[in-house]
């Protein structure tokens, strides 16, 4: 049997990875392993829950406000111990946190073989998004075998001296993931905590969601967005717009300070992974700095206006399902206000179109893993 170590610590990795343990434990000829670093602690356990995966191993390295270097030494020295005990002949890593990266670090530091789920996504910009953009980078020149979701995604990887032969075009296992969650919520709605049930009827209006998230937009860029919303708010107030913010201080102070208190805006503490995949699914439009949503909403058939200069998922702004808006106060109202009042414009950006995938990418993956 092949020692298949999954490594993952944020919610994100969880959801895509999910899908691709899943199908290793069915598979008899890998001894699958997961281990976690808790780089995001209570939003990872959820997702866990629902895809009904228990850790082996929970390294829980995160602290409040921690540092990325502090994090990044911490991770590097708890996973140097990891592999000595468990000895995997392959990791499986996702994305571009700093988990990939220390986990990538320390398996070529071990000799130990690494695959790369949603490998060579670029912006071209290292400091944006900061700082998973080199995270991408280094762990590419790490692994071994990289699983591309697109092809784009596998001419990046050509483009920095990737060999080809071991770059493999998957699609992105966020559609797996999604599609197992999307038939789970529509057969039994789950709560929406702090929000009225009332607005999860689409026949009450519409309904914009926003999640943000990125330590680019820090500071003044997170003022520019919740002026835009505010604003959004007083010449929209028929239409619900739905905030579950994230638990950064950084991001909550802005929020709570400028959007609170205002009649048809709803800020509600960040949502678990199916709560989340419902509200997407009632969406009329989703404003977003995630990169992940960019991946998802697509298949659900709802236009996203991306809060970021610039993206590593452009297969979704050239099929004209999502749009960069930056975190420009005028460009946010007025895009979302087009969309909330020319149907045609609304039409062009919410046909069903999604470059991601078809939701068979851990199948691939696996198949993969078995020849090689």
């Amino acid at each position: 049997m092949i020692k298949v170590s999954v490594i993952f610590g944020t919610r994100p990795e969880a959801i895509k990875l999910a899908p691709v343990i899943l199908a290793l434990k069915k598979d008899p000829h890998f001894q699958t392993h997961v281990c976690v670093t808790a780089q995001h602690r209570e939003l990872l356990d959820q997702v866990l829950e629902v895809f009904e995966i228990t850790p082996d191993v929970d390294l829980n390295l995160m602290e409040p406000d921690q540092k990325l270097a502090d994090l990044t030494a911490k991770a590097i020295k708890a996973l140097d111990g990891y592999y000595d005990v468990h000895k995997p002949d392959l990791i499986l890593v996702q994305g571009d946190t700093t988990t990939v990266f220390a986990a990538s670090l320390v398996a070529f530091y071990h000799k130990v073989k690494i695959g790369h789920v949603e490998a060579g996504l670029r912006t071209g910009n290292k400091y944006s998004p900061f700082p998973e953009e080199i995270n991408r980078v280094l762990t590419s020149h790490l692994a071994d075998f990289h699983f591309a979701p697109t092809e784009k995604a596998k001419h990046n990887l050509l483009k920095e001296g990737i060999p080809g032969e071991n770059i493999f075009v998957t699609g992105n296992t966020v559609i797996d993931a999604l599609l197992i969650a999307v038939d789970k919520v529509r057969r039994n709605q789950p709560d929406i905590p702090g929000l009225p049930q009332d607005l999860m009827d689409s026949s009450n209006g519409k309904l914009v969601l926003i999640t943000g998230h990125r330590r680019e937009n820090f500071g003044k860029g997170f003022e520019r967005i919740c002026k835009a919303i505010a604003a959004l708010s007083e010449r929209f107030a028929d239409t619900a717009f739905i905030y579950p913010v994230h638990l950064n201080p950084h991001v909550r102070e802005p929020v709570l300070r400028l959007l609170g208190n205002r009649k048809n805006i709803h800020l509600i503490e960040p949502l678990s992974y199916l709560s989340f995949v419902a509200l997407m699914d009632r969406a009329t439009i989703i404003l977003t700095d995630s990169g992940g949503i960019q991946e998802e909403a697509p298949s659900l058939g709802k236009p996203v206006l991306v809060m970021r200069e610039f993206t590593e998922r452009p297969e979704a702004v050239e099929a004209g399902v999502t749009k960069l808006v930056g975190t420009d106060t005028r460009k946010i109202v007025e895009n979302v206000s087009d969309l909330l009042t020319n149907p045609k414009t609304y039409a062009a950006m919410s046909h069903k179109i999604n470059p991601y995938g078809d939701g068979k990418a851990a199948e691939r993956i696996l198949k993969i893993l078995s020849r090689n």
